[in-house]
Parts: C-alpha cells; sequence; structure tokens
C-alpha cells in the first residue's frame, strides 16, 4: 500500500538515535551542516538544487498512525517515544544558498538548526534531494556550456533511476540551461517547456518511411521533427525534404530532422547541404543518441552541422560521476544550560569544520568570482554571504521563486565563474579558505577534544 507520507524516508538508524536522545531526555538545539566533501572527476564546480523539494519535505514531516503501527510492529521501540512521535512536527530553522549558486567542496549548501531529535531524523532524505538534484544540475550544466549556445533538451526519463529521478532530472536540467524536456509529466508539475520529435516504431509501422512522415506531418504541421535515420540516412533526409514541400504547398514548415546514429559530423554536413539545395535552410538539424558534454564538444569542434541536441541517459544518470559525495554533519549543541559547544569530527581523511557556519563570496574587479570564505556567522568578512534564511519554526520563511528567476541566477553564476573552471577538464581548483575565527575554533576544540578523549 502505497502513502504521500514520506516522513518515514529515512535510515533506521536516524529513528534508534531518536529514541535514544527521548529517553535520555537530550533534545538540544543542534546545527547541522550540509555539504559535499569532494569533487567529482572532472568536475570543477557545482550547482546548487533541489532546495524547494527538501523545504516542502521539511514543512510536512509527521507521523501519521499507519506510520506509527509499522514502527510499533518492529519491536524494538518503546510507547512513550512512539506516542511522541505523534505529535511531532518539524520545528527548526533553515538557511541555505538559494537554488542555481554555484558552490564548492566543504562549503555548506543547506544549515538546518533544529532539536536534535528532529534534525537528526530529516538527514537521509535531504541527502537524497539535494544529492540528486544538484548532481543533474550541474551534470546539465556542463552540457549546456559544451554545446557553445546551441540548443540542449534533456530526453533522460527512460533510463533514469525511477519516476522521482526523472522529475529531478527534467527540473534540475532546465535550472541550468536546459531549454525543455521530453518528460510530459514534469512540463505539468514545473510549468517547464517540453518538446519531441518522434520514434523509429512510427517510421516502421507504416509501408514506407515517406508514408509516416506525411501521416505526422498532416497531425503536426508546424511542429514536426523528422526521424530520418530508420534506413537509410540520404533517402531519409530526401523523404523529410518531399514532406517538407508538401508542408510548404499547405502555407506550414516543416520544422526539423532528427539524426540518431552513425557519424553525426558526416551526415549533420549531409543534411544540412541537401536541405540548403532544397531551399529549406530554415529546417533544424537536431542530434541525439548516447551524447555527452565531451561528444558534444568534439561534435563542435569538427565541423558538425547541428542546432540543437537531445541528451538522455548520460546527462540523467550523470554516468560519468553518479553521484555527490555529499554528507550531513552535526557542528553545533546549544546546550539547555545557554552554552555553546561547537563539535567537529577528526576522522581521517574526513575532517568536518564546526560552529554555526556562513560562506562569504569575494568578487574581482571585473565582476567575476574571485574566492570564497567559510567563516563563522556574525563574522566580519569581506563578501557576498551566500547562505539566506528559508525555514523559520518550520514554516517556510520566504516563497519559492519562479523556475525561470533560478535559472536566470544560475546563468548569472555560471557567467561569473572564470573561464578556466568552466572547460571540461579542471584546470585547478576554485579557491575557497578559512575564515581567522573559524581557524581559531577549530584549533581550540582539536585541544579540547583531545583533553577529554
Amino acid at each position: 500500500m502505497r502513502s504521500d507520507n514520506k516522513s518515514l524516508l529515512l535510515d533506521l538508524y536516524e529513528l534508534t538515535m531518536a529514541a535514544g536522545y527521548f529517553e535520555r531526555e537530550r533534545n538540544v538545539r543542534a546545527v547541522f551542516d550540509l555539504f559535499v566533501r569532494r569533487l567529482p572527476k572532472d568536475r570543477s564546480f557545482l550547482i546548487a538544487a533541489g532546495l524547494e523539494e527538501a523545504l516542502e519535505f521539511l514543512k510536512d514531516f509527521s507521523f501519521g498512525s499507519g506510520d506509527i503501527d509499522f514502527l510499533k510492529k518492529k519491536g524494538i521501540f518503546k510507547d512513550s517515544f512512539l506516542d511522541y512521535l505523534k505529535g511531532l512536527k518539524f520545528s527548526g530553522e533553515v538557511w541555505a544558498m538559494p537554488e542555481g549558486t554555484v558552490f564548492f567542496p566543504g562549503e555548506p549548501v543547506l544549515r538546518v538548526s533544529a532539536p536534535i531529535l528532529e534534525a537528526q531524523m530529516v538527514e537521509s532524505a535531504l541527502l537524497n534531494i539535494i544529492n540528486i538534484a544538484s548532481l543533474i544540475s550541474s551534470k546539465a550544466a556542463r552540457v549546456v556550456l559544451a554545446a557553445k549556445g546551441k540548443g540542449v533538451y534533456d530526453f533522460s526519463l527512460r533510463r533514469t533511476q525511477g519516476m522521482s529521478a526523472a522529475l529531478a532530472a527534467a527540473r534540475s536540467s532546465y535550472i541550468t540551461g536546459c531549454l525543455g524536456t521530453s518528460n510530459v509529466l514534469a512540463g505539468k508539475l514545473y510549468g517547464m517547456p517540453t518538446a519531441g520529435t518522434m520514434a523509429h516504431s512510427f517510421v516502421m509501422s507504416f509501408h514506407s518511411e515517406l508514408e509516416s512522415f506525411r501521416a505526422y506531418t498532416s497531425l503536426f504541421p508546424d511542429n514536426s521533427i523528422l526521424l530520418v535515420d530508420t534506413y537509410d540516412y540520404r533517402k531519409g533526409i530526401e523523404n523529410a525534404i518531399t514532406a517538407a514541400r508538401g508542408l510548404e504547398a499547405k502555407g506550414h514548415k516543416l520544422k526539423g530532422v532528427r539524426l540518431d546514429s552513425g557519424d553525426l559530423v558526416r551526415i549533420s554536413r549531409m543534411a544540412r547541404r541537401l536541405l540548403d539545395k532544397a531551399g529549406l535552410s530554415y529546417v533544424r538539424v537536431f542530434a541525439s543518441g548516447n551524447l555527452d558534454e565531451f561528444k558534444i564538444e568534439s561534435l563542435l569542434k569538427s565541423g558538425a552541422k547541428i542546432d540543437s541536441f537531445g541528451v538522455g541517459t548520460n546527462m540523467g544518470t550523470s554516468c560519468d560521476a553518479p553521484y555527490l559525495d555529499v554528507i550531513y554533519k552535526l557542528s553545533r549543541i546549544d546546550n539547555s544550560d545557554g552554552s555553546i559547544q561547537p563539535v567537529m569530527k577528526l576522522s581521517q581523511d574526513k575532517i568536518t569544520y564546526p560552529g554555526k557556519k556562513q560562506v562569504f563570496r569575494i568578487r574581482a574587479k571585473d565582476g567575476l568570482y574571485l574566492k570564497d570564505i567559510i567563516g563563522l556567522e556574525g563574522e566580519k568578512i569581506k563578501g557576498k554571504p551566500l547562505l539566506e534564511k528559508v525555514m523559520e519554526n518550520g514554516k517556510i520563511a520566504i516563497p519559492s521563486p519562479s523556475l525561470d528567476k533560478i535559472r536566470v541566477l544560475a546563468k548569472e553564476n555560471i557567467r561569473c565563474l572564470r573561464p578556466k573552471y568552466k572547460k571540461l577538464k579542471v584546470e585547478g581548483a576554485y579557491p575557497v579558505s578559512l575564515s581567522p575565527d573559524l581557524k581559531r575554533m577549530i584549533e581550540k576544540l582539536k585541544q579540547d577534544i583531545a583533553l577529554r578523549n
């Protein structure tokens, strides 16, 4: 039986720890940071995404009677804890980078301040939401950069890892520059453009290729993109030209032809030449078929005559880097006696930073991003603070911007990166440093931990 309530989207240990906090009456206020530990291969930057969904999850966080019954049957939780969960709602505060913001390893993308029991239980859901959205937005940004102004469309629905991932891929790719998606549900939910052509099965279902083209264009006289590689490319393009002339006779225009296999450089050149010779210079050449940023870059450098790209599996799954090393770690405890206790993890290669932090972005004189500084909240640092309050007392504090506004922000953020950070192969790390106050806090805390342990 399915449920719309996703509050049980958590790892079991989050519930057992919550039960431990409850039992020991240790529901102190805590601060957790969500950040990426390191960049995937060939990445110089990431794009924050998924915040709107994360806030909606937190706003609706609660346990229904069915959830409580399920947990009771596990036989490991006391009735007193389950009774507590019955009335629980997320009551915390959230600060976050706006969707579309460029960010780098170690920088808190989202900061949760809440009773530790609540903050702990939302860990895995927040990681899941931010991971997939930021992963795909960052991958799509690379694809769009490689296309150098040519149109890019999301065609990833059929091979993303589940329906939720398919929706996240469509939304996230649009944020960072894709012109639309083939995913109709995403179009409905997010108000984003949808686009599509036809499949080989449509062509093969007719007696001849030309018959299929004529049937399709008669239904969609102003929005037809014909797939021309089912049998023979040259003949397919010639049939598309015949169909286009038929449309012209009725006052319409063929929108484009799609190439989906073979030597796309050679075939796109041939398509462009035949179309132009036929007086159809307005017909666009659209390409698809196992594309990614590296293949698109190579196609354009080799002189391919392609106007737009449909990119599916490689973008929607971020196949070269299918996950982000995103983590959610405790950084501060506000004790019941009013004292503040910074905390940090000292595990080898997995050190975290203590305290309630802010990220400050500094621009050079030319307006481009110069460096970031991770500092403590309230610290006087030159630069723009990136984290803003988005939730207070469990309620969304500011309305989510429209998808188009997020898209504009992402475009501006990417524009402000220096060219070397936008190349497909890494040419150096963007500078991120720690503030003096944060450094002092780290050193003092290391000494305190050594004395206590």
